[in-house]
């Protein structure tokens, strides 16, 4: 029983779209803050979609807004990422990640939790 698994990510062309879950322990998904992070080869890691999960309006990277949309499902304990209009640069791995306290909820370091990733790949 691993405490976050990703799934959904693939290849796909610009333009397209792909819709990442995240399917968490009750455990992980009891805290407050969850998100979604990716890394590309030699760049820093970003936080595309941060949720606070009892509420609220969620957080989206600049570079991600208008075509990424977070979503979750407490009854099933799941999070998602539907990512629209997808261009090359959004090629990375992608996390699901999960934390209790979070200061600056846009720092990776912040969170406990860590996924295995799921790797998207767009091509132009």
């Amino acid at each position: 029983d691993q405490p976050l698994v990703e799934s959904g990510g693939g290849s796909v062309q610009a333009g397209g779209s792909l819709r990442l879950s995240c399917a968490a322990s009750v455990y992980i998904y009891s805290n407050n803050y969850m998100a979604w992070f990716r890394q590309a080869p030699g760049k820093e890691r970003e936080g595309v979609a941060i949720l606070f999960t009892r509420g609220g309006r969620p957080y989206y990277a600049d570079s991600v807004q208008g075509r990424f949309t977070v979503s979750q499902n407490n009854d099933a304990n799941m999070m998602y990422l539907q990512m629209n209009s997808l261009k090359p640069e959004d090629t990375a791995m992608y996390y699901c990640v999960a934390g209790r306290y979070v200061a600056d909820a846009s720092v990776a370091s912040e969170y406990e939790y860590w996924g295995q990733g799921t790797q998207v790949t767009v091509s132009s």
